[in-house]
């Protein structure tokens, strides 16, 4: 035990702190208090520089995700560190990140972005470049970063945080037991389900759905987009035809409160959106919703640091902790996105039920689960950053003709 805590001294006096890290996680010797203990002396260590209380501004997307990025890793960090954290809302893009890195008047620091903007943001060099082991924490046994996450970065600007699901809903009461949707093909059956149907305003995980919904296997998407001529107007149309359909028509979203509301009031049959946002609906709320994994688009969010942003050794540190192995796990206890650090898993499972009701199990949530995933779409983003406008402008035309 002592020789165990004098390499400790040695590794922290050294400033060798990843390995001192895993020496805490990694050896069996020590008491789980007695790590703990260690652990706690580590952290004090690394937030020694940031005892002036700097502040660091995390924009996110609102709502119950912020939510639970605020209660999951935001507050425990604050409360550890002294850095202050503040939270502010936005709708997504780079237009004012463009905006505030031009201007050299930089007050956004950690912003959470789609795939796409991580691409074009740093092929503009609006962010900062990571070297992901060396900036961001192992596993706790010891695993690298890079090889704990999972699956690669889009950019070298971004780090995971959360993957979610565009999957669909419906209203339990909208359709007899023994006949209710099961499929991505029923969601687009107005024969078999007649009633309408809400999808996203946005041309984004609307292609996929549709091209699967048409038949396309679900791993061939991207391959037909790229490589078929007609293949954007192919899904465009059928989502055309079910709008159009005297036994559909579509209701067009965009917050992603509004599908759980929609299917509430009875106006829709079945919706899109996000799976968390469903997830709430049924627990929190009470919502006789069912949800369809079949098809669903597996999409993810992403942290990055913006360029030139002030107090960045304080964000670089706090970021660190957020998409940390118990960061990550922090914030699935409230809500149902699963963590990009693999690691972060295996804290779920040991605590279930892990939701902050205490009752409900989380890992049947995640839509990175076996279940869930017998048939899913991984959203690229490699292709909309190359496609959005093209495809854009014809799914804009499209609706406009409705």
């Amino acid at each position: 035990m002592h020789n165990i805590l004098g390499i400790f001294v040695f590794l922290i006096i050294n400033e060798n702190v990843s390995e001192a890290y895993k020496l805490i996680n990694l050896n069996n010797k020590l008491e789980e208090n007695m790590k703990k203990m260690l652990q706690t002396v580590l952290i004090s260590i690394l937030f020694i520089p940031f005892a002036a209380l700097a502040e660091v501004n995390v924009v996110s997307w609102g709502g119950a995700y912020t939510e639970s990025q605020k209660l999951g890793y935001g507050d425990p960090y604050q409360e550890l560190s002294g850095v202050k954290i503040n939270w502010i809302d936005y709708s997504g893009g780079l237009s004012e990140v463009r905006t505030q890195v031009e201007s050299g008047k930089v007050t956004w620091n950690i912003i959470d972005l789609y795939a796409k903007d991580t691409i074009i943001g740093c092929d503009e060099g609006l962010l900062v470049e990571f070297d992901f082991d060396n900036d961001f924490p192992p596993a706790p046994d010891g695993t690298p970063a890079s090889e704990d996450f999972f699956t690669d970065m889009p950019s070298p600007c971004a780090v995971g945080n959360i993957l979610y699901s565009w999957n669909y809903a419906y209203h339990l009461n909208a359709h007899p037991e023994g006949l209710r949707p099961s499929t991505i093909a029923d969601f687009y059956d107005t024969d078999k389900f007649p009633g309408k149907r809400s999808i996203y305003t946005s041309a984004m995980s609307n292609i996929e759905i549709a091209l699967v919904a048409d038949g396309v296997k679900a791993n061939a998407v991207y391959t037909v987009l790229e490589n078929q001529t007609g293949a954007v107007d192919r899904a465009i149309n059928k989502v055309k035809a079910l709008c159009e359909d005297e036994n559909g028509g579509c209701v067009f979203w965009s917050a992603g409160a509004q599908p759980p509301e929609l299917l509430a009031s009875g106006e829709v049959v079945m919706a899109t959106g996000w799976n968390g946002r469903f997830f709430n609906a049924i627990v929190n709320e009470g919502t006789p919703l069912q949800m369809v994994w079949d098809g669903q688009v597996l999409d993810y969010e992403y942290f990055s640091l913006i360029a030139d942003s002030p107090n960045q050794d304080e964000a670089m540190a706090a970021l660190a902790y957020f998409t940390g192995t118990e960061g990550l796990a922090g914030s699935a206890k409230y809500i149902a996105y699963a963590p990009w650090r693999i690691s972060s898993l295996d804290i779920i499972t040991a605590g279930e039920p892990w939701y902050k009701d205490g009752v409900t199990e989380m890992m049947p949530q995640m839509p990175t689960s076996p279940a869930n995933t017998k048939n899913y779409i991984l959203m690229s983003g490699e292709y909309w950053a190359d496609n959005q406008t093209e495809v854009g402008e014809k799914w804009e035309a499209m609706k406009a003709g409705l």
